[in-house]
């Protein structure tokens, strides 16, 4: 009887710890299987962002490199005018540094490739990752596709590499330019020289944001590296094989036993309980609040250095931060809503407008859109959906000061019920506005809306228009 009791407690007490097992198991394999099915669009995607992203950082500086040669050209002939032996002198050999650099470029010369580089971050995930995808038993090695691994592998080193070489020809174009400025010091070609330190600083700008577009992963490699990252086996994998790693040679028992020269993580935690401590009762607080403000320090700094570009200086012009970016990063697409009403709560018609803006800078956007004028009806009680019109927009928002912006714009509206698109053919027929007035841009925290939009707009046509229509407008919009 003590037996058979002593047999039931046991499997009612360990049941719990077979099940929770089980579904460690259970879990480990569904994130196995899942990984195996991403494992082969990880790779894909990783292999063709790596070429892609080095072939057109590969043109960008064979550009750069042209502009800045022809730029030395321009200041080479103009100081001719005034000295032609110090003009010899200066420029000799210019032209063939750069063809060097450019060949060097093209080949892949080792002298290019000095240094350590800067470290990515994600250079070392995607490379480590495909390690890891290539050598784990768990995914059977993914035979199948271990030659694709191979190439993947080798077009992110390429890109490290490449990333070198920009960081090797900013290093010749910074050198270039203190010396251009130190030898065109006694002769008036500052307007020149602001040119070619103009295009010395875009292309700082522009591998930043080549850095910046790799460090970027997609939604799928994201989610493949956050299921690898459920695997005790791939963090273990990352720990002892990543780049960072090989830098710090951090041991696996780092907590405890620190590595030479640095403080171990349990003395860092002792030494703050005791400085928060001898703060009195609200040193937890206040220390956070510390942390806190230390850390948007460094994020003020950490943005400031990346404007001024890896040589670390500020430039002597006002910079366009748009200049560098890819034409669809700087398109802006919005939406706004304009009301009309019948009675103080229930609207007659409403214009739902949509736009996709360009930013000449980070002042200035222009743009186009179309709007929609829909009908609700004469009531509450006579409900009735129409088309009431159609419009065609421009727009222009000059930053003014703040979070406020002149805007102005030329619309054409068909003011009209249509049911068909041949009955709004007829531009003649077509009210104008012409607009000026106020924005206000209000940030917002959020994925999809990335600003709310208050307008308050005054249509200077509007008193010539018949029917007359009504000149003070106010709008609401989002910029997504």
């Amino acid at each position: 009887m003590r037996s058979a009791y002593a047999c039931a407690v046991f499997i009612f007490v360990c049941l719990p710890f077979c099940s929770y097992c089980q579904t460690g198991q259970d879990s480990s394999s569904i994130h196995t299987e899942a990984i195996k099915k991403l494992s082969g669009k990880y790779i894909s995607s990783i292999d063709s962002k790596s070429e892609k992203l080095g072939d057109q950082m590969d043109r960008k500086t064979e550009k750069y490199l042209g502009s800045l040669a022809k730029q030395e050209e321009r200041m080479q002939r103009r100081l001719s005018k005034i000295d032609s032996v110090a003009a010899k002198n200066i420029f000799s050999g210019s032209e063939h540094k750069y063809q060097q650099l450019k060949q060097d470029l093209k080949n892949k010369s080792n002298n290019l490739l000095k240094g350590s580089g800067q470290y990515i971050p994600w250079i070392d995930s995607a490379s480590t990752s495909l390690k890891f995808l290539g050598n784990n038993p768990a995914l059977g090695k993914l035979s199948s596709q271990t030659a694709r691994i191979k190439t993947a592998i080798g077009k992110v080193h390429t890109l490290e590499d490449q990333f070198k070489q920009a960081e090797n020809v900013q290093e010749f174009i910074r050198q270039r330019k203190e010396y251009l400025k130190q030898q065109l010091a006694n002769y008036n070609l500052g307007s020149e020289l602001k040119k070619y330190n103009q295009q010395a600083y875009y292309y700082s700008q522009q591998v930043n944001e080549f850095k910046t577009a790799w460090d970027d992963p997609s939604k799928l490699e994201q989610k493949t590296l956050a299921l690898l990252n459920q695997l005790p086996a791939f963090r273990d994998f990352m720990k002892k094989n990543s780049m960072l790693a090989g830098l710090f040679n951090i041991p696996d028992d780092y907590g405890t036993s620190g590595v030479a020269g640095l403080q171990t993580r349990d003395a860092v935690q002792q030494l703050m309980g005791q400085r928060m401590t001898m703060m009195g009762p609200s040193g937890a607080q206040t220390a956070q609040s510390n942390i806190f403000d230390a850390q948007s320090s460094l994020t003020q700094l950490r943005n400031k250095f990346q404007q001024t570009g890896s040589g670390g200086e500020t430039p002597d012009f006002k910079a366009n931060e748009e200049k560098t970016k890819k034409f669809l990063n700087r398109i802006e697409y919005g939406m706004n809503m304009q009301t009309a009403h019948s009675t103080f709560y229930f609207p007659t018609t409403t214009d739902i407008g949509f736009s996709a803006g360009y930013k000449l800078n980070q002042k200035s956007t222009i743009g186009i859109g179309l709007s929609s004028k829909i009908g609700w009806g004469k009531d509450i009680h006579h409900i009735s959906v129409t088309g009431q019109g159609l419009g065609l927009r421009s727009f222009m928002d000059i930053k003014l000061k703040g979070n406020f912006y002149a805007s102005g714009g030329f619309e054409y509206n068909y003011q009209q019920a249509f049911n068909s698109l041949q009955q709004v053919q007829n531009l003649n027929v077509w009210q104008r506005s012409g607009l000026i007035g106020i924005s206000k841009m209000v940030s917002l925290k959020s994925k999809l809306v990335k600003k709310t939009k208050l307008q308050l707009l005054w249509d200077f046509l509007s008193y010539s228009q018949i029917p007359r229509t009504q000149p003070i407008k106010f709008r609401i919009g989002y910029n997504f």
